[in-house]
């Protein structure tokens, strides 16, 4: 019985010693990111993993961990390991919030040993960078399913707010699971409301790879706020949706909707186009255009705002271009006017239209002026 009492006093001592390095090491951080700024922007994914690793080993010179901390190469879990039993995980966001997507819920590339595990959590992209470091449990908020269910992050988390809070299951418990779904898939059941239905990977507990969310609702369940939120996403991530009469425009855009967001919309087409054309004023005149076109004046801010703030690597993916240009509302102005040329409309017209709707007072170009769509070079291969 003695016996046991020191090793657990010895051991809450360490703790209390690995709390201190991090506590130190994430003050050193914010110092030197204070220093150099520009230097952390540019830092990410496995660049920043290494900071933080040099950044913990300096300052646990002196101290127990001194010459134990290791960086873990692999794809293992966590980042970094101190005396073989404690871990640092490193997370980071391009954007100016606190939260994030973190690790899968199932630990399978857990390194043996590592018990006590902290997280420290880079802000790339406020002035100045900012860092945070606290126990890994303690800033868990939720699920999502990307590829995998996987532990959202809040590093700003209310004590009690967790996810294990709301599931009534400590994290040191639900990790040493078995099935540790089997309690996420029971927790997110609990809380579906009529008109919603569980998704697939909840009928039992091997869950492989997915891109869904945890829940599935129809368009017509939406707030109308949402509703409108949604329809700009489309018109700003999904340029395709200008084709007229293409039957697989509204592809992507649905399955996006699916996958990220959890809703099922039985007449994706109404949102854009239902009516065919309309007449708009331009230039003293009506000229006839494709109704996607025209109702793009309900949303047009919200579109700019949306295209404007998306992290360059997303927009990218959901525009399928190589590069992103510096002025991103005339990259996607070619996209989608080139859409529309190639669905038989005339290209001047509609781009004039276009610009009217997002810029007001757009004047006619002058004779021989080259409109956005046929500058190729402004957008890639669609």
């Amino acid at each position: 019985m003695e016996e046991k009492i020191i090793i657990s006093s010895k051991r809450d001592a360490l703790d209390a010693e690995f709390k201190r390095l991090m506590i130190d090491s994430e003050r050193w951080l914010n110092i030197d990111a204070q220093n150099r700024d520009a230097y952390y922007k540019t830092r990410n994914g496995k660049p920043l993993e290494k900071d933080v690793f040099e950044a913990v080993s300096q300052r646990a010179v002196g101290t127990s961990f001194e010459g134990t901390i290791k960086l873990i190469s692999k794809n293992y879990f966590p980042d970094i390991v101190a005396n073989n039993y404690y871990g640092l995980e490193v997370k980071s966001t391009k954007d100016d919030k606190w939260t994030s997507i973190g690790s899968s819920i199932l630990e399978s590339s857990r390194e043996d040993g590592v018990e006590r595990i902290y997280m420290m959590f880079g802000k790339l992209g406020g002035t100045p960078v900012e860092f945070c470091c606290r126990p890994y449990e303690e800033v868990l908020s939720g699920v999502a399913v990307t590829h995998y269910p996987r532990y959202q992050i809040d590093m700003r988390l209310e004590a009690g707010d967790t996810i294990f809070d709301k599931m009534k299951v400590p994290y040191d418990t639900m990790r040493k699971m078995e099935q540790p779904a089997s309690v996420v898939v029971n927790y997110y059941k609990s809380l579906l409301k009529p008109g919603e239905s569980a998704l697939w990977w909840m009928g039992g507990d091997d869950i492989e790879e997915s891109s869904s969310p945890v829940g599935i609702q129809l368009w017509s369940g939406l707030k109308e706020e949402m509703k409108k939120d949604l329809v700009a996403q489309g018109y700003a991530f999904f340029p395709e949706i200008f084709q007229i009469g293409g039957h697989k425009k509204y592809n992507r855009f649905a399955l996006w909707l699916i996958l990220e967001k959890g809703i099922v919309d039985t007449s994706l087409r109404d949102r854009f186009s239902a009516g065919g054309r309309e007449e708009y004023p331009l230039f003293g005149k009506f000229v006839s255009i494709p109704k996607v076109l025209g109702r793009l004046r309900d949303y047009k801010d919200t579109v700019i705002d949306i295209i404007n703030r998306l992290p360059e690597k997303e927009l990218k993916g959901f525009w399928q271009v190589p590069i992103i240009q510096d002025n991103r509302i005339e990259q996607w102005i070619s996209i989608a006017v080139e859409y529309l040329d190639q669905s038989g409309e005339d290209r001047n017209t509609v781009e004039s239209v276009m610009r009217n709707i997002l810029f007001g007072d757009f004047k006619k170009p002058k004779e021989g002026f080259k409109m956005a769509a046929e500058r190729k070079d402004i957008y890639g291969n669609i």
